[in-house]
């Protein structure tokens, strides 16, 4: 723990919900289970698949890594504290969770905004495409994606850790996360909250304003291809990443944009079932439903 802090709450109870807590429990388990096996399933499909070798499917590879990833941060506690009275984690259990969540969470962001370059450079420039997109390169886009994470993880985990909490130990959340946290310290948190402002909506901006300028290019190459046929499959590779950005991106501006707040904090909560739950399940399906080049090597396959 940092020096300073004087916390004298070595554990915190997860309130998580109280209704329905059975038939929860069933549907997340079911939800994880499906994320666990579609995401694993697209990187096995991918990695021994030669024809899926290209930078496209290289990123979506580790996007499906940082889905199972991020949600194994979140959901087996999830698991477990709905088959208990009082869900109880550790002080430096809960910074542990947070880390490993703001990690995967901002890696994902990031590599979001990585793929929608990798579609600009495949339509605007299709000549130039394989030698500015080569293995190499790919590599250290990935590779500055997980480096971009892994600071903006630390950056929120030292400033959480220079808090004192004194009690009460009452998280209204399922999961420790930066907002109900920030409620039960009895430190000033006011440079933890300009913290998470800023970070979060430095990422979110510089990642969709990269996702914007990478389409807009993609649109007006796209609305000048002559023929309608090839501005259909031309555009249709694009779609998936699309409906992905949208579900991120959304969902991720509806969770930390809002007051700090109990009652923002209780619509949060729900809403973070999607965000950290349905969300990594259904960019399998995104993919493999939206993309002829998946679905004909899965019927193979």
């Amino acid at each position: 723990m940092a020096g300073g802090n004087h916390s004298s709450v070595t554990k915190f109870v997860l309130l998580g919900f109280t209704d329905q807590q059975k038939l929860l429990f069933i549907i997340c388990l079911l939800i994880y289970i499906t994320t666990l096996v579609g995401n694993l399933g697209m990187i096995v499909l991918i990695r021994t698949n030669s024809q899926l070798h290209v930078p496209m499917y290289f990123f979506l590879s580790h996007l499906s890594f940082l889905d199972i990833c991020y949600s194994s941060s979140i959901t087996p506690k999830l698991l477990s504290g709905l088959l208990v009275e009082r869900s109880i984690i550790s002080f430096k259990g809960c910074i542990t969770q947070f880390f490993f969540f703001a990690v995967f969470g901002t890696t994902e962001a990031i590599l979001l905004a990585v793929m929608a370059y990798d579609r600009y450079m495949a339509i605007c420039k299709p000549l130039n495409y394989m030698t500015a997109m080569s293995h190499g390169v790919c590599v250290q886009l990935v590779v500055g994606s997980y480096a971009g994470g892994s600071l903006n993880a630390f950056v929120h985990t030292s400033t959480l850790l220079r808090l004192s909490f004194c009690g009460p130990n009452l998280v209204n959340h399922f999961y420790c996360e930066i907002p109900p946290l920030l409620l039960l310290s009895c430190s000033d948190t006011r440079l933890n909250k300009m913290v998470m402002t800023m970070c979060i909506g430095f990422i979110i901006t510089a990642s969709l304003l990269a996702i914007a300028v990478s389409y807009a290019c993609v649109l007006l190459t796209i609305w000048s291809i002559p023929s309608a046929e090839g501005r259909h499959k031309a555009f249709f590779t694009c779609t998936s990443h699309l409906m992905t950005v949208a579900l991120f991106y959304g969902s991720a501006a509806f969770l930390y944009f809002h007051p700090f707040s109990r009652h923002a904090e209780d619509h949060g909560k729900t809403a973070s079932i999607f965000y950290t739950v349905v969300i990594p399940m259904l960019n399998p399906f995104i993919y493999s439903l939206r993309n002829t080049e998946v679905r004909s090597t899965l019927g193979r396959a």
